[in-house]
């Protein structure tokens, strides 16, 4: 059995960033280029997480998707560069206290 912060590191980052990747190209009409810059990842990445080659192995429900969706506008609208990162980290949490990983670490 995976322990929960190597779920998180394989599992759920990948998927959040996918998850800002196509709300930021798809529903803000970013650039590849431009959402890997708000992002802090490469565009080779953002292409990745938009052919769901990275980070397709967890689903979000609705919930979680309406929350990662706030937090890429936050991410778009601001200058800050490290905001990102504090989404990332503040959606993740949500993710746990959503209990997402409790029936995720049975399937791993």
């Amino acid at each position: 059995m995976k322990t929960p912060c190597e779920l998180i590191v394989w599992y759920v980052l990948p998927a959040i960033r996918r998850e800002f990747a196509r709300v930021l190209v798809k529903e803000f009409n970013l650039t590849q280029r431009e959402a890997a810059r708000k992002l802090g990842v490469t565009e080779s990445a953002v292409s990745q997480y938009l052919r769901s080659k990275r980070g397709k192995e967890m689903k979000f429900n609705q919930e979680i998707i309406d929350e990662i969706e706030k937090s890429a506008k936050e991410i778009l609208e601001s200058e800050k560069d490290s905001l990102a990162i504090e989404k990332t980290c503040s959606v993740c949490a949500f993710i746990r206290d959503y209990g997402v990983l409790d029936g995720f670490m049975r399937k791993k």
